[in-house]
């Protein structure tokens, strides 16, 4: 009972689990897409590097 006297609310304990750094929204935000950073990166050098180096052909037609 000595981990009570911490907590004015007799719910406190229960509930502190929600003030945990994990659960941090930065933290949910962070690790929801893992990986998206580099996915949206690489995409854009992709994309970059497809106009560049293959150009547009204003006579073709798909």
């Amino acid at each position: 009972m000595s981990d009570m006297k911490f907590f004015k609310d007799p719910w406190g304990k229960r509930e502190a689990w929600r003030r945990h750094p994990v659960f941090a929204n930065r933290a949910m935000f962070k690790n929801m897409f893992p990986g998206f950073g580099i996915a949206v990166v690489a995409f854009t050098a992709y994309v970059i590097g497809d106009n560049l180096i293959g150009g547009s052909k204003e006579g073709s037609h798909h």
